[in-house]
């Protein structure tokens, strides 16, 4: 059993012991898309220049440790002082460490849009991250197939939430596609192995259609490496434990951005 099963088998089993009061999930989730500018996180990233999405997590099971109990606010601050398009929280409890509540944390701390980073693998998970502030919530094209993405896909859009559709082989960028994806991202690593190799970004984006919004995702480094993965048509980049790991993130996100 790889990494990325054991993940699954906890979020279902998760999904089992902790049952959502429908209505009380709904309620919230329609007073956030009340109040949010709809698709504020595509629009982010349809912007000129160099986006970044800038992540916060606590660990990983390739990593390990990398902040313990994470100042939200205060990284979040840091990011957008450093130029961040958007932010990224990884959600995942157990083996990421993270948590929804984060999410609220880093908007009200920032005005951007964020996106939420979990193993969506039911729409009980896509209500709680709209209940919980969600901009975007990213979907993994390795746990769904097209009609579920689309299905997953138009339940966030009935709320003004975006999905950023994972892949990481050209049979998950058919599935993408097919499943009416408008950003698309690439995760340059490996989620049964977590090897990494930015040579898989420039081989799907040879592949995408022109009218998507492309995100490049883990690996990102240097300027190098956002140079590079521009040259093969990326528009954004989500980067996170190299800049957890720096002392001055803003100086870090800054450096990535070019100003």
């Amino acid at each position: 059993m790889t990494i990325l099963d054991q993940i699954v088998d906890r979020t279902l089993a998760r999904l089992r012991e902790e049952p959502m009061d429908v209505e009380d999930v709904r309620s919230a989730a329609r007073d956030q898309a009340a109040a949010r500018t709809p698709f504020a996180f595509w629009t982010a990233l349809s912007r000129d220049g160099i986006n970044v999405i800038s992540e916060i997590k606590s660990a990983s099971p390739s990593a390990g440790s990398i902040v313990d109990a994470p100042d939200v606010e205060a990284i979040a601050r840091e990011y957008k002082a450093g130029g961040a398009a958007a932010i990224s929280i990884v959600t995942e409890p157990e083996f990421f460490r993270g948590s929804t509540t984060w999410i609220a944390r880093a908007k009200a701390a920032t005005g951007l849009p964020v996106i939420m980073k979990d193993f969506i693998v039911e729409p009980a998970q896509l209500m709680r991250g709209i209940a919980a502030g969600a901009d975007a919530i990213l979907l993994l094209a390795s746990l769904l197939d097209a009609r579920r993405i689309m299905d997953f896909i138009g339940l966030l859009e009935a709320y003004g939430c975006d999905a950023l559709v994972e892949v990481h082989d050209e049979q998950e960028l058919e599935r993408a596609v097919e499943g009416g994806a408008r950003l698309i991202g690439v995760n340059n690593r490996d989620l049964r192995s977590f090897n990494v190799d930015l040579g898989i970004s420039e081989r799907l984006g040879a592949l995408m259609p022109p009218d998507k919004i492309r995100v490049a995702e883990s690996g990102i480094r240097t300027r190098a490496d956002v140079d590079r993965l521009r040259a093969a048509g990326f528009h954004a980049f989500l980067v996170g434990e190299s800049l957890l790991r720096q002392n001055d993130r803003a100086a870090a996100v800054r450096t990535l951005v070019g100003e």
